[in-house]
Protein backbone atom coordinates (compact mmCIF):
# COMPACT_ATOMS: atom_id res chain seq x y z
CA UNK A 1 0.00 0.00 0.00
CA UNK A 2 1.06 3.53 -0.67
CA UNK A 3 -0.41 6.97 0.26
CA UNK A 4 -1.72 9.38 -2.38
CA UNK A 5 -2.34 6.60 -4.88
CA UNK A 6 -6.06 7.25 -5.23
CA UNK A 7 -7.16 8.47 -8.65
CA UNK A 8 -10.33 9.61 -10.35
CA UNK A 9 -12.55 9.44 -13.40
CA UNK A 10 -14.64 12.57 -14.03
CA UNK A 11 -17.58 11.99 -16.36
CA UNK A 12 -20.76 13.61 -17.65
CA UNK A 13 -23.81 12.13 -19.36
CA UNK A 14 -26.62 13.68 -21.37
CA UNK A 15 -29.34 12.79 -18.88
CA UNK A 16 -30.85 14.93 -16.16
CA UNK A 17 -29.95 13.99 -12.61
CA UNK A 18 -31.98 11.21 -10.96
CA UNK A 19 -30.96 10.28 -7.42
CA UNK A 20 -32.99 7.07 -7.28
CA UNK A 21 -31.62 5.93 -10.63
CA UNK A 22 -28.03 6.51 -9.46
CA UNK A 23 -28.64 4.48 -6.31
CA UNK A 24 -30.06 1.66 -8.43
CA UNK A 25 -27.07 1.92 -10.77
CA UNK A 26 -24.62 1.54 -7.88
CA UNK A 27 -26.56 -1.50 -6.65
CA UNK A 28 -26.27 -3.10 -10.10
CA UNK A 29 -22.55 -2.37 -10.34
CA UNK A 30 -21.91 -3.73 -6.85
CA UNK A 31 -23.78 -6.94 -7.63
CA UNK A 32 -21.62 -7.46 -10.72
CA UNK A 33 -18.25 -6.59 -9.15
CA UNK A 34 -17.23 -8.34 -5.88
CA UNK A 35 -14.53 -5.76 -5.08
CA UNK A 36 -17.24 -3.08 -4.79
CA UNK A 37 -18.60 -5.09 -1.87
CA UNK A 38 -15.20 -5.58 -0.25
CA UNK A 39 -13.27 -4.24 2.70
CA UNK A 40 -9.59 -4.97 3.26
CA UNK A 41 -8.77 -7.39 6.07
CA UNK A 42 -5.58 -8.91 7.43
CA UNK A 43 -4.62 -12.50 8.07
CA UNK A 44 -2.45 -11.95 11.15
CA UNK A 45 -0.85 -15.41 11.06
CA UNK A 46 0.22 -15.07 7.43
CA UNK A 47 0.87 -11.31 7.73
CA UNK A 48 -1.12 -10.89 4.53
CA UNK A 49 -3.94 -8.59 3.46
CA UNK A 50 -6.96 -9.84 1.52
CA UNK A 51 -10.24 -8.60 0.02
CA UNK A 52 -13.05 -9.38 2.47
CA UNK A 53 -16.03 -9.57 0.12
CA UNK A 54 -19.39 -8.99 1.82
CA UNK A 55 -23.00 -9.19 0.67
CA UNK A 56 -23.54 -5.41 0.58
CA UNK A 57 -22.18 -2.57 -1.51
CA UNK A 58 -19.34 -0.63 0.14
CA UNK A 59 -19.47 2.21 -2.40
CA UNK A 60 -19.90 5.59 -0.76
CA UNK A 61 -22.27 7.80 -2.77
CA UNK A 62 -22.18 11.56 -2.17
CA UNK A 63 -24.87 13.85 -3.59
CA UNK A 64 -23.25 17.25 -4.06
CA UNK A 65 -26.20 19.29 -5.33
CA UNK A 66 -26.17 21.53 -8.39
CA UNK A 67 -23.03 22.10 -10.41
CA UNK A 68 -22.11 25.47 -11.83
CA UNK A 69 -21.88 24.69 -15.53
CA UNK A 70 -19.65 26.48 -18.03
CA UNK A 71 -18.74 25.33 -21.55
CA UNK A 72 -18.28 21.77 -20.23
CA UNK A 73 -19.51 20.58 -16.87
CA UNK A 74 -16.53 18.23 -16.39
CA UNK A 75 -14.24 21.29 -16.37
CA UNK A 76 -15.87 22.78 -13.27
CA UNK A 77 -13.30 23.70 -10.60
CA UNK A 78 -15.75 22.36 -8.03
CA UNK A 79 -15.01 18.80 -9.18
CA UNK A 80 -11.25 19.00 -8.64
CA UNK A 81 -11.83 20.72 -5.29
CA UNK A 82 -14.07 17.84 -4.23
CA UNK A 83 -11.51 15.31 -5.40
CA UNK A 84 -8.76 16.95 -3.35
CA UNK A 85 -10.96 16.98 -0.24
CA UNK A 86 -11.69 13.25 -0.62
CA UNK A 87 -8.01 12.27 -0.91
CA UNK A 88 -6.72 14.71 1.74
CA UNK A 89 -6.69 11.94 4.34
CA UNK A 90 -5.94 8.23 4.13
CA UNK A 91 -8.94 5.93 3.70
CA UNK A 92 -9.35 3.32 6.43
CA UNK A 93 -10.05 0.28 4.28
CA UNK A 94 -10.82 -1.92 7.28
CA UNK A 95 -13.97 0.16 7.81
CA UNK A 96 -14.84 1.60 4.40
CA UNK A 97 -14.88 0.59 0.76
CA UNK A 98 -12.58 1.20 -2.17
CA UNK A 99 -14.75 3.58 -4.22
CA UNK A 100 -16.46 6.91 -3.63
CA UNK A 101 -18.88 8.40 -6.17
CA UNK A 102 -19.82 12.08 -6.12
CA UNK A 103 -22.81 13.16 -8.20
CA UNK A 104 -23.98 16.58 -9.34
CA UNK A 105 -27.13 17.89 -10.98
CA UNK A 106 -25.82 19.73 -14.07
CA UNK A 107 -29.09 20.96 -15.56
CA UNK A 108 -30.01 18.68 -18.45
CA UNK A 109 -26.92 16.61 -17.67
CA UNK A 110 -25.47 14.65 -14.76
CA UNK A 111 -21.85 14.85 -13.67
CA UNK A 112 -19.94 12.22 -11.71
CA UNK A 113 -16.62 11.97 -9.93
CA UNK A 114 -15.48 8.40 -9.26
CA UNK A 115 -12.57 8.24 -6.79
CA UNK A 116 -10.78 4.89 -6.71
CA UNK A 117 -8.37 3.44 -4.19
CA UNK A 118 -5.50 1.86 -6.11
CA UNK A 119 -6.33 -1.55 -4.60
CA UNK A 120 -9.68 -1.50 -6.45
CA UNK A 121 -8.61 -1.05 -10.06
CA UNK A 122 -6.10 0.38 -12.48
CA UNK A 123 -6.94 3.27 -14.80
CA UNK A 124 -8.33 1.13 -17.61
CA UNK A 125 -10.53 -0.80 -15.18
CA UNK A 126 -11.76 2.47 -13.68
CA UNK A 127 -12.70 3.77 -17.12
CA UNK A 128 -14.58 0.54 -17.81
CA UNK A 129 -16.55 0.94 -14.59
CA UNK A 130 -17.41 4.56 -15.45
CA UNK A 131 -18.63 3.34 -18.85
CA UNK A 132 -20.79 0.68 -17.16
CA UNK A 133 -22.24 3.31 -14.82
CA UNK A 134 -23.11 5.54 -17.77
CA UNK A 135 -24.53 2.65 -19.81
CA UNK A 136 -27.02 1.69 -17.10
CA UNK A 137 -27.81 5.26 -16.00
CA UNK A 138 -28.53 6.42 -19.55
CA UNK A 139 -29.67 3.31 -21.43
CA UNK A 140 -30.52 0.77 -18.73
CA UNK A 141 -27.83 -1.63 -19.95
CA UNK A 142 -27.07 -4.17 -17.22
CA UNK A 143 -23.43 -4.60 -16.17
CA UNK A 144 -22.08 -8.12 -16.65
CA UNK A 145 -20.77 -10.10 -13.71
CA UNK A 146 -16.99 -10.29 -13.72
CA UNK A 147 -14.98 -12.42 -11.32
CA UNK A 148 -11.79 -10.72 -10.14
CA UNK A 149 -8.55 -12.70 -10.07
CA UNK A 150 -5.35 -11.24 -8.72
CA UNK A 151 -2.15 -11.62 -10.72
CA UNK A 152 0.23 -14.22 -9.30
CA UNK A 153 3.81 -15.03 -10.24
CA UNK A 154 2.53 -18.03 -12.20
CA UNK A 155 0.60 -15.69 -14.51
CA UNK A 156 3.79 -13.96 -15.67
CA UNK A 157 5.70 -15.28 -18.71
CA UNK A 158 8.70 -17.50 -18.02
CA UNK A 159 10.98 -15.28 -20.09
CA UNK A 160 10.09 -12.25 -17.93
CA UNK A 161 11.99 -13.37 -14.83
CA UNK A 162 14.09 -10.78 -13.05
CA UNK A 163 17.64 -10.25 -14.37
CA UNK A 164 20.33 -11.90 -12.25
CA UNK A 165 21.41 -8.71 -10.44
CA UNK A 166 17.84 -7.63 -9.61
CA UNK A 167 16.96 -11.15 -8.48
CA UNK A 168 20.02 -11.27 -6.23
CA UNK A 169 19.18 -7.91 -4.65
CA UNK A 170 15.56 -8.92 -4.06
CA UNK A 171 16.57 -12.23 -2.49
CA UNK A 172 19.08 -10.44 -0.27
CA UNK A 173 16.47 -7.89 0.84
CA UNK A 174 13.95 -10.65 1.59
CA UNK A 175 16.56 -12.49 3.67
CA UNK A 176 17.41 -9.34 5.64
CA UNK A 177 13.69 -8.61 6.15
CA UNK A 178 13.09 -12.05 7.60
CA UNK A 179 16.13 -11.65 9.82
CA UNK A 180 14.85 -8.28 11.09
CA UNK A 181 11.71 -10.20 12.08
CA UNK A 182 9.32 -7.30 12.38
CA UNK A 183 6.64 -5.67 10.29
CA UNK A 184 4.39 -2.67 10.10
CA UNK A 185 0.77 -2.91 11.20
CA UNK A 186 -2.08 -1.46 9.15
CA UNK A 187 -2.77 1.00 11.98
CA UNK A 188 0.82 2.26 11.85
CA UNK A 189 0.67 2.54 8.07
CA UNK A 190 -2.67 4.36 8.26
CA UNK A 191 -1.28 6.88 10.79
CA UNK A 192 1.84 7.46 8.66
CA UNK A 193 -0.23 7.92 5.48
CA UNK A 194 -2.49 10.45 7.21
CA UNK A 195 0.51 12.48 8.39
CA UNK A 196 2.09 12.25 4.93
CA UNK A 197 -1.02 13.60 3.22
CA UNK A 198 -1.27 16.58 5.58
CA UNK A 199 1.94 18.03 4.15
CA UNK A 200 1.89 16.59 0.63
CA UNK A 201 0.77 19.44 -1.62
CA UNK A 202 -0.33 18.40 -5.12
CA UNK A 203 -1.67 20.87 -7.70
CA UNK A 204 -3.95 19.80 -10.54
CA UNK A 205 -4.41 21.43 -13.95
CA UNK A 206 -6.56 20.41 -16.91
CA UNK A 207 -5.86 20.98 -20.61
CA UNK A 208 -8.35 20.14 -23.36
CA UNK A 209 -7.56 19.42 -27.01
CA UNK A 210 -10.65 19.71 -29.19
CA UNK A 211 -11.49 17.50 -32.16
CA UNK A 212 -9.98 19.78 -34.82
CA UNK A 213 -6.76 20.29 -32.87
CA UNK A 214 -6.50 16.58 -32.11
CA UNK A 215 -7.12 15.63 -35.73
CA UNK A 216 -4.34 17.98 -36.87
CA UNK A 217 -1.97 16.57 -34.24
CA UNK A 218 -2.81 13.01 -35.23
CA UNK A 219 -2.07 13.77 -38.89
CA UNK A 220 1.25 15.36 -38.00
CA UNK A 221 2.23 12.41 -35.78
CA UNK A 222 1.23 9.92 -38.47
CA UNK A 223 3.34 11.70 -41.06
CA UNK A 224 6.31 11.49 -38.69
CA UNK A 225 5.79 7.81 -37.91
CA UNK A 226 5.02 8.34 -34.22
CA UNK A 227 1.98 8.04 -31.95
CA UNK A 228 0.33 10.81 -29.97
CA UNK A 229 1.66 9.13 -26.84
CA UNK A 230 5.20 9.30 -28.25
CA UNK A 231 4.60 13.00 -28.86
CA UNK A 232 3.34 13.59 -25.30
CA UNK A 233 6.35 11.77 -23.85
CA UNK A 234 8.75 13.79 -26.01
CA UNK A 235 7.03 16.98 -24.93
CA UNK A 236 7.52 16.08 -21.26
CA UNK A 237 11.19 15.29 -21.85
CA UNK A 238 11.73 18.69 -23.47
CA UNK A 239 9.56 20.91 -21.28
CA UNK A 240 10.56 19.38 -17.94
CA UNK A 241 14.19 18.75 -18.90
CA UNK A 242 14.08 15.23 -17.50
CA UNK A 243 15.94 12.19 -18.78
CA UNK A 244 13.48 9.54 -17.62
CA UNK A 245 9.69 9.17 -17.79
CA UNK A 246 7.63 6.24 -16.47
CA UNK A 247 4.70 5.11 -18.59
CA UNK A 248 1.90 2.72 -17.73
CA UNK A 249 0.98 -0.18 -19.99
CA UNK A 250 -2.19 -2.27 -20.03
CA UNK A 251 -1.67 -6.07 -19.99
CA UNK A 252 -5.25 -7.31 -20.31
CA UNK A 253 -4.66 -8.90 -23.70
CA UNK A 254 -1.58 -10.72 -22.37
CA UNK A 255 -2.82 -12.16 -19.06
CA UNK A 256 -4.87 -15.36 -18.97
CA UNK A 257 -6.04 -14.52 -15.43
CA UNK A 258 -8.00 -11.48 -16.64
CA UNK A 259 -11.77 -11.85 -16.98
CA UNK A 260 -13.30 -9.18 -19.29
CA UNK A 261 -14.78 -6.36 -17.22
CA UNK A 262 -13.07 -7.41 -13.98
CA UNK A 263 -11.71 -4.86 -11.57
CA UNK A 264 -8.26 -5.26 -10.05
CA UNK A 265 -4.86 -4.30 -11.43
CA UNK A 266 -3.79 -5.67 -14.79
CA UNK A 267 -1.25 -3.09 -15.83
CA UNK A 268 2.48 -2.57 -15.54
CA UNK A 269 4.87 0.34 -15.93
CA UNK A 270 8.32 0.83 -17.36
CA UNK A 271 10.79 3.66 -17.72
CA UNK A 272 11.74 5.41 -20.93
CA UNK A 273 15.18 7.02 -20.83
CA UNK A 274 16.14 9.76 -23.26
CA UNK A 275 19.41 11.53 -22.64
CA UNK A 276 20.24 14.76 -24.46
CA UNK A 277 16.86 15.09 -26.17
CA UNK A 278 17.05 17.38 -29.20
CA UNK A 279 15.07 20.62 -29.35
CA UNK A 280 12.59 19.40 -31.96
CA UNK A 281 9.66 17.58 -30.39
CA UNK A 282 9.06 15.26 -33.35
CA UNK A 283 12.70 14.23 -33.63
CA UNK A 284 12.59 13.40 -29.91
CA UNK A 285 9.28 11.58 -30.43
CA UNK A 286 10.93 9.34 -33.05
CA UNK A 287 13.61 8.35 -30.56
CA UNK A 288 10.95 7.77 -27.90
CA UNK A 289 8.96 5.63 -30.34
CA UNK A 290 11.96 3.35 -30.92
CA UNK A 291 12.66 2.97 -27.20
CA UNK A 292 9.02 2.23 -26.32
CA UNK A 293 8.67 -0.39 -29.09
CA UNK A 294 11.83 -2.11 -27.84
CA UNK A 295 10.54 -2.17 -24.24
CA UNK A 296 7.14 -3.50 -25.30
CA UNK A 297 8.82 -6.38 -27.11
CA UNK A 298 11.04 -7.26 -24.14
CA UNK A 299 9.20 -9.36 -21.51
CA UNK A 300 11.92 -8.60 -18.94
CA UNK A 301 11.35 -4.86 -19.35
CA UNK A 302 7.57 -5.09 -19.65
CA UNK A 303 7.02 -7.26 -16.56
CA UNK A 304 9.90 -5.95 -14.43
CA UNK A 305 7.71 -4.13 -11.88
CA UNK A 306 5.26 -7.03 -11.55
CA UNK A 307 8.11 -9.50 -11.10
CA UNK A 308 9.49 -7.29 -8.31
CA UNK A 309 6.10 -7.16 -6.59
CA UNK A 310 5.69 -10.94 -6.92
CA UNK A 311 9.20 -11.70 -5.63
CA UNK A 312 9.27 -9.41 -2.59
CA UNK A 313 7.97 -10.41 0.83
CA UNK A 314 4.56 -8.79 1.25
CA UNK A 315 5.42 -7.02 4.49
CA UNK A 316 8.68 -5.77 3.01
CA UNK A 317 6.84 -4.21 0.07
CA UNK A 318 4.30 -2.56 2.38
CA UNK A 319 7.06 -1.05 4.51
CA UNK A 320 9.21 0.22 1.63
CA UNK A 321 7.67 3.69 1.31
CA UNK A 322 7.48 4.36 5.04
CA UNK A 323 11.05 3.20 5.65
CA UNK A 324 12.40 5.32 2.79
CA UNK A 325 10.77 8.38 4.41
CA UNK A 326 12.03 7.62 7.93
CA UNK A 327 8.74 6.47 9.41
CA UNK A 328 9.79 2.87 10.08
CA UNK A 329 13.19 1.39 10.90
CA UNK A 330 14.15 -1.30 8.42
CA UNK A 331 17.33 -1.39 6.36
CA UNK A 332 15.82 -3.95 3.99
CA UNK A 333 12.64 -1.96 3.37
CA UNK A 334 14.53 1.33 3.03
CA UNK A 335 16.81 -0.23 0.41
CA UNK A 336 13.87 -1.51 -1.64
CA UNK A 337 11.91 1.74 -1.30
CA UNK A 338 14.86 3.93 -2.23
CA UNK A 339 16.72 1.88 -4.84
CA UNK A 340 13.87 0.02 -6.55
CA UNK A 341 10.89 2.38 -6.32
CA UNK A 342 12.57 5.79 -5.83
CA UNK A 343 10.36 6.61 -2.84
CA UNK A 344 13.09 8.62 -1.11
CA UNK A 345 12.27 11.82 -3.02
CA UNK A 346 9.46 13.01 -5.26
CA UNK A 347 11.54 13.64 -8.36
CA UNK A 348 10.03 11.33 -11.01
CA UNK A 349 7.90 12.00 -14.08
CA UNK A 350 5.18 9.79 -15.53
CA UNK A 351 2.34 9.58 -18.05
CA UNK A 352 -0.66 7.26 -18.08
CA UNK A 353 -2.70 7.34 -21.30
CA UNK A 354 -5.99 5.45 -21.09
CA UNK A 355 -6.42 5.74 -24.86
CA UNK A 356 -9.46 6.87 -26.79
CA UNK A 357 -13.07 5.70 -26.75
CA UNK A 358 -16.28 6.56 -28.57
CA UNK A 359 -19.29 6.32 -26.30
CA UNK A 360 -23.03 6.81 -26.71
CA UNK A 361 -23.44 6.99 -22.92
CA UNK A 362 -20.49 9.07 -21.75
CA UNK A 363 -20.71 12.59 -23.09
CA UNK A 364 -17.32 13.65 -21.74
CA UNK A 365 -14.70 12.39 -19.30
CA UNK A 366 -11.14 12.77 -18.06
CA UNK A 367 -8.70 10.87 -15.88
CA UNK A 368 -7.13 12.26 -12.67
CA UNK A 369 -3.89 10.28 -12.26
CA UNK A 370 -2.54 8.98 -8.94
CA UNK A 371 0.19 11.23 -7.53
CA UNK A 372 2.67 8.58 -6.38
CA UNK A 373 5.04 9.78 -3.64
CA UNK A 374 7.87 9.04 -6.10
CA UNK A 375 6.78 11.58 -8.75
CA UNK A 376 7.16 15.29 -9.10
CA UNK A 377 4.80 15.45 -12.07
CA UNK A 378 2.38 12.99 -13.63
CA UNK A 379 -0.15 13.28 -16.43
CA UNK A 380 -3.38 11.37 -17.02
CA UNK A 381 -4.58 11.34 -20.63
CA UNK A 382 -7.98 10.29 -21.93
CA UNK A 383 -9.76 10.90 -25.24
CA UNK A 384 -13.55 10.60 -25.31
CA UNK A 385 -15.67 11.24 -28.39
CA UNK A 386 -12.84 13.06 -30.14
CA UNK A 387 -11.78 15.38 -27.31
CA UNK A 388 -8.53 14.69 -25.48
CA UNK A 389 -8.07 15.93 -21.94
CA UNK A 390 -4.79 15.93 -20.05
CA UNK A 391 -4.93 16.23 -16.27
CA UNK A 392 -1.60 17.06 -14.66
CA UNK A 393 -0.81 16.45 -10.99
CA UNK A 394 2.35 18.21 -9.85
CA UNK A 395 4.19 18.79 -6.61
Amino acid sequence: MCPNMCFGIVASVNKSFDRNLLEKTVEKLSAAHPFLRALIACDEKASAYFYDVTDESKVEVIFAGKLGVGTSCVESNEIISKYKSLVASDWNLFDGGLLKIVAWDAGDKSAFLLVFHHLLADGRGALGLAQELADFYVHGKEPKEAVERLITKNDLPEDSELPFLSRSLVNSANKKWRKENHGISYQDYHAFADDFLKTDSVNHTLVSVNQDELSALHSRCKSQGVSINDYLLAKMFLEDKTERVIIACDLRDKLACYNPGALGNYSTAFSVGLKKSCGDVFESAKRVHSIVRKKLNSPRDLYLVLQCYASLEGGLLDASLISSRGGFESKAAKFIGTMFFNYGKANGYSITNLGKIESESLEDAYFIPPASPAVRKTQGVLTVNGTMRICTAER
